[in-house]
């Protein structure tokens, strides 16, 4: 319970804090990243260092990654039709044989359609995402931002941080 109400005060927080409309949608495309492909990569550590490094919502990375998970179990079958199509094209196996004899890049498991074709289809989607969510924002707060900040539900949902802090200083 008190994670789904830290996770609306994230979220909350995030759209009505004082970050740019292109930091919160970078950070969701970053977690995005995160949501769509399988999680045990090196590529998901650099992007999860990425979010945390760049001046870029860490709240609206958690939420892209909140988001696109469920996206990435359900096109896993399209994922692993474009890893498969990209692995065995006769003229990219030669890239991919060099590409896998280097040093760190197996660890990317590119080797595997699912993570493969997952990775490239976030890259394709990486761009339109960062987008529509900027736009998304700038509109949000532009247009019913106002009128969230004084619903009782925000006002609700902000002063529930008021436990928070109780609940750090009690023994």
């Amino acid at each position: 319970m008190f994670a789904l109400i830290k996770l609306m005060q994230s979220l909350i927080g995030a759209l009505h804090s004082e970050g740019t409309p292109g930091q919160l949608a970078a950070g969701i495309a970053l977690g995005s990243f995160l949501g769509l492909t399988p999680l045990v990569n090196i590529h998901n550590a650099v992007i999860f260092a990425a979010l945390v490094l760049l001046n870029v919502s860490f709240a609206g990375g958690m939420l892209g990654w909140a988001l696109f998970i469920p996206f990435g179990f359900l096109l896993d079958p399209l994922f692993d039709w474009i890893g498969h199509t990209l692995l065995f094209t006769p003229s990219l196996t030669p890239f991919f044989t060099s590409l896998y004899n280097m040093p760190i890049v197996p660890l990317t498991n590119f080797n595997n359609t699912v993570v493969l074709g997952s990775f490239v289809f976030a890259v394709v989607l990486a761009v339109p995402l960062y987008v529509a969510a900027r736009l998304g924002v700038t509109r949000y707060r532009a247009t019913i931002g106002a009128r969230v900040r004084q619903s009782r539900f925000y006002q609700t949902v902000m002063a529930s941080k008021v436990y928070n802090v109780y609940k750090m200083f009690r023994p």
